[in-house]
């Protein structure tokens, strides 16, 4: 087997810094990659030996430097052939080095000596299960003593036991090696560096992007060789240029460490210090707001700090000399020349396309996105008095600042005007009031404000909305004397006919109770009112995170609304109102200690809905071979998801490898060709091991990456050791690559990353959108997501797929998302069969939204979906194949038809039986009807048409169900007859005028 070297590594003994193991001659030490990977089982490295003469026993020094333990891991020997020797007798193991005899050996030549095998495990899920395999079986006895073995007595005097040459060390792959900064120095090494440096509090090594710095527990064997204190770099016009500096604490904690910059100069040409930055030190948060960072390293411990040089287009080409300063509490700044040669040649996308640059890292402090604009289909929001408008929906804002009615798309939706209710025991603390004062207008959002004083108590209330129907309040209580309250509580009061539904705060989605009672409980914090012509989304907010994702990330409940367990919710119904009361129970406001109740309101639906986009857009969604063939193109599809896991997005959440977006950019591009658009999966809540910024990213301590326990698959435990939380693993069979991904921490500068980089694929790619699966972010990402998409191609789709064991109540909780998505793929977790309608409407269907989706868990139910215009995607499950539904809806022409579904007051067609429902598709002269019965025995219905609303008259209309493979016989009815449905079953009905 060919190997491809790597590097080589100098032993202590050639560095003058100590005598070389075992007493070994010095030598430099080969560090390489075979040309094949050898198999998986082995492990990920192996020391390569020559073995001089046949003999009972070799042996063999290996100066491995690891980072970890290695007594209770496998040691296998073998020789060319893959044989295993039979006996390893272990010297003396240490991290540092091994001394090893093995044998017997019938021959000369090649062995290999694997150190950190485990068992393969293959298939994609959750994460790595399994361990390093346990140390190898004890050496046979007899062959121990025929040769003196003892443990840390060198073997070498005796005269049957042959010496073997340490070759190499190699890693399966390159990108499982250790070379060259992984490789620790040793104790010895590390004292006599301290030695030549005393009275140094740190050390400084200034460190290429090309060898990002991952040790933090130890000093790379490369610094010893490295000058401390100065670097020099090149770099091109137009780059976004970078480079490390790593601090070693060397005898002490060094606290707030800090980063500041001389101007670069070359004669008269400046590079001023505003072009440098560091990132360890501050930055831009994912809102768009500067920050600075606290930097402690403990002692003993190295730090690396990634620095960002802003090279313009216009640099004159030459040699800028400057000076990085590090300084500490109680620390002298310690300074670091830099001399950064600047060529003629110009990068045109600022080193962007070439991921060992590390250019990309200015994205973590990216702005993209968060200019307060409106993006499509919506408007400017508009402000007329006291009324607020936007796309469909208006407020009308009282002197209270709460909105005194909300109109969404022709639908008045509250009975009386929104409260916030204060009881004492002397009864309901009434407050004077004061027209509101309007603080800001632009494209985007309207803000305004109040502020009320009584003797008691100040209330101060500033409000906004934005242009796609969002609404955040935050009203701040400060009283003049502590104050005691029975009661406060948030009022909304929904006109009956329009609080038809309800999910969310113990109520599954479905109809809305006439009564409920609810204490914080469990992962929730939003409820939804109303029905599908118009409601209210609200959102309770003060805790600690309210992303869609409360099930996973289970944060308390807000403290000002839950009250320490005596809050809740009420429903209660009565003839003109149902009022919803966010209550709190009684608590006292101490004096001139403010406390903040804030809440959200979307108002629903976000849009208009667009049945024709969901009937022309039909996906195909095939997780490890997304690539539709000729006939699913005559199928009608046109919208194409590359999930990860395949050739062209192995690696989850990171599609930049250059091998595989070239790859998915000839995809893309064929796509196109054929007619189809391409999203791919890419989201945020975890992060691949083959991210190339991986190292800088960990220099961040855990404002990226989350905290944890360690452990999962070997090649993590290898190089980031501890510190992290294992997440998805996907074994890639063909091969044995891996992708181990590790938790992100939530909101971070990760974000401002990801936003930039979906200009980036939308550029370099050409994809169509995003396939979202279940993500941690809210609404304010999203929006920039949406902006940032838009900028470079309008008519991008993002698709949203929620798990229900995620979100509890996907559609509550991702609701805020709704005006940035095009399509909604919930049912994971469902049981379509046991839900009622109202539980379809409002949980799967997306309709009161302003949205439609398709169905998922085993393909749904096909009859029941056709209620609300949905089928399973093409070909995630075969137990339902959409394509002779789809077929139908061709032949019909239902993309042209208008939907008016049993949950629209205008709806043509009712069946004479509650638990079924049917939704007319209706175009001039032709109406499909799609009925599905929610019944649990078959039933017999009879069709109330309104014939005028159709276009059609029932004595020259013919009903009749066209023959659909796996759906329905052919049949016919005359208008009057009862039509037989099976339970959970239904029928598509064509009704055409007859043939004369």
């Amino acid at each position: 087997m060919k190997s491809i070297a790597v590097g080589k590594a100098l032993t202590c003994a050639a560095l003058g810094l100590g005598s070389s193991p075992e007493g070994h001659k010095a030598h430099d030490i080969s560090y390489s990659v075979p040309d094949e990977p050898w198999a998986e089982e082995y492990g990920l490295h192996r020391a390569v030996v020559t073995v001089p003469a046949a003999a009972g026993a070799i042996t063999v020094c290996l100066p491995w430097r690891r980072r970890d333990s290695p007594e209770a891991k496998c040691i296998i020997v073998t020789d060319e052939k893959d044989q295993r020797v039979a006996n390893i007798f272990r010297v003396s193991v240490s991290s540092e080095r091994a001394t090893l005899v093995f044998g017997p050996v019938a021959d000369t030549g090649t062995f290999y000596i694997y150190y950190l095998p485990f068992p393969v495990q293959t298939g994609a899920g959750g994460g790595y299960w399994k361990d390093y395999l346990p140390p190898e079986s004890a050496p046979d006895p007899a062959w121990v003593d025929a040769h003196g073995l003892k443990v840390n007595r060198s073997p070498a005097p005796f005269p049957d036991v042959v010496i073997a040459v340490l070759i190499s060390f190699e890693a399966r792959t390159a990108f499982d090696s250790f070379f060259p900064m992984e490789l620790p120095i040793t104790a010895l090494e590390k004292r006599n560096l301290l030695t030549n440096n005393v009275g140094a509090s740190c050390l400084l090594f200034p460190e290429d992007r090309r060898y990002p710095i991952r040790m933090p527990e130890a000093l790379p064997l490369r610094w010893l060789q490295a000058p401390q204190n100065h670097f020099a770099g090149e770099a091109l016009r137009n780059e976004y240029y970078t480079f490390q500096i790593g601090v070693y604490a060397a005898a002490g904690v060094l606290q707030n460490v800090s980063v500041s910059f001389s101007d670069l100069t070359n004669a008269d040409a400046i590079l001023p210090s505003t072009v440098l930055t560091c990132f360890n030190t501050g930055g831009i948060d994912c809102y768009g707001k500067p920050f600075s960072k606290r930097v402690d390293i403990p002692i003993d411990t190295v730090q690396a700090l990634w620095i960002g040089v802003d090279i313009p287009e216009e640099a004159r080409p030459g040699v800028y000399s400057g000076t990085v300063a590090i300084a500490a509490d109680g620390l002298t700044p310690m300074p670091v020349a830099i001399e950064l040669k600047i060529t003629e040649d110009m990068l045109k996308d600022r080193g962007d396309s070439e991921l060992w640059r590390h250019s990309r890292l200015r994205w973590l402090n990216s702005t993209a996105g968060t200019a307060d604009t409106p993006v499509e289909p919506y408007t400017p929001i508009e402000r007329d008095g006291e009324r607020v408008a936007c796309l469909g929906r208006s407020v009308q804002v009282a002197d209270s600042a709460l909105p005194t009615q909300i109109h969404s798309f022709g639908c008045d939706i509250l009975a009386a005007p929104i409260q916030f209710v204060m009881n004492t025991q002397t009864g309901r603390l009434k407050m004077p009031t004061h027209p509101v004062r309007f603080t800001h207008e632009s494209e985007g959002s309207v803000a305004w404000e109040s502020h009320v004083s009584s003797d008691l108590l100040d209330i101060d209330c500033r409000a906004s909305m934005e242009f796609d129907g969002y609404l955040h309040y935050d009203l701040a209580l400060t009283a003049k004397q502590d104050l005691s309250f029975t009661d406060t509580r948030l009022e909304l009061p929904f006109l009956p006919h329009v609080a038809t539904h309800m999910m969310g705060m113990g109520v599954t989605g479905g109809l809305c109770p006439d009564a409920h009672d609810w204490k914080w409980e469990g992962p929730q914090d939003s409820f939804w009112i109303g029905n599908a012509q118009g409601g209210l989304h609200c959102e309770l907010r003060g805790s600690t995170y309210h992303g869609p994702l409360l099930n996973r990330v289970k944060p308390p409940p807000p403290p000002t609304w839950s009250n320490a367990g005596q809050g809740g919710l009420r429903v209660e119904r009565t003839e003109n109102c149902v009022t919803v009361q966010a209550h709190t129970g009684a608590w006292t406001l101490k004096a001139g200690q403010p406390i903040n109740f804030e809440f959200a309101l979307t108002i629903t639906p976000v849009k208009p809905l667009n049945p024709k986009r969901q009937f022309t857009d039909r996906y195909y969604h095939k997780a490890r071979d997304p690539e539709p063939a000729d006939e699913h193109l005559a199928a009608g599809v046109k919208v194409v998801n590359i999930h990860h896991g395949n050739r062209f997005n192995p690696y989850i959440n990171y599609p930049f490898l250059p091998d595989a977006t070239e790859r998915m950019k000839a995809f893309v591009k064929d796509g196109h060709r054929r007619g189809f658009k391409t999203k791919i999966y890419y989201t945020l809540r975890e992060l691949t091991n083959h991210l190339h910024e991986l190292w800088a990213l960990r220099s961040l301590g855990h404002e990226v990456l989350a905290d944890g326990d360690g452990g999962g698959y070997p090649w993590l435990r290898e190089h980031l050791c501890d510190g992290y939380f294992p997440r998805w693993y996907h074994h890639f069979g063909e091969d044995g690559r891996v992708c181990a991904a590790i938790a992100n921490s939530g909101e971070s500068r990760w974000y401002n990353y990801y936003i930039e980089s979906l200009g980036w694929l939308l550029k370099n790619i050409d994809i169509d959108g995003l396939y979202l699966d279940d993500v941690s972010y809210d609404r304010r990402i999203l929006k920039r997501m949406r902006r940032v998409m838009a900028e470079v191609k309008p008519d991008c789709l993002i698709d949203l797929h929620s798990n229900t064991g995620f979100s509890i109540g996907p559609a509550t909780q991702y609701t805020e998302f709704f005006p940035y998505i095009d399509k909604l793929w919930f049912g994971e977790g469902f049981k379509y069969d046991e839900m009622t309608p109202d539980q379809w409407l409002v949980e799967v269907s997306g309709i009161p939204f302003g949205h439609m989706g398709d169905m998922l868990h085993g393909g749904g139910n096909r009859w029941l979906g056709m209620v609300y215009g949905m089928t399973a995607r093409m070909p995630w499950t075969d137990a339902a194949d959409p394509r002779p539904v789809w077929q139908v809806w061709d032949e019909f022409g239902i993309a042209e038809a208008r939907m008016v579904g049993y949950w629209d007051p205008d709806c043509p067609v009712h069946a004479d039986h509650p638990d079924v429902k049917v939704t007319a598709y209706i175009k001039d002269g032709r109406a499909l009807l799609a009925i599905g019965s929610w019944a649990r025995e078959t039933t017999k219905v009879n069709l109330t048409i309104d014939w005028d609303a159709l276009g059609l008259a029932p004595d020259t209309t013919a009903l009749h169900a066209p023959a659909i493979k796996e759906f329905q016989d052919a049949c016919t009815w005359s208008p009057d007859d009862p039509i037989h449905v099976l339970p959970l079953r239904g029928w598509l009905i064509c009704l055409d005028k007859r043939q004369v």
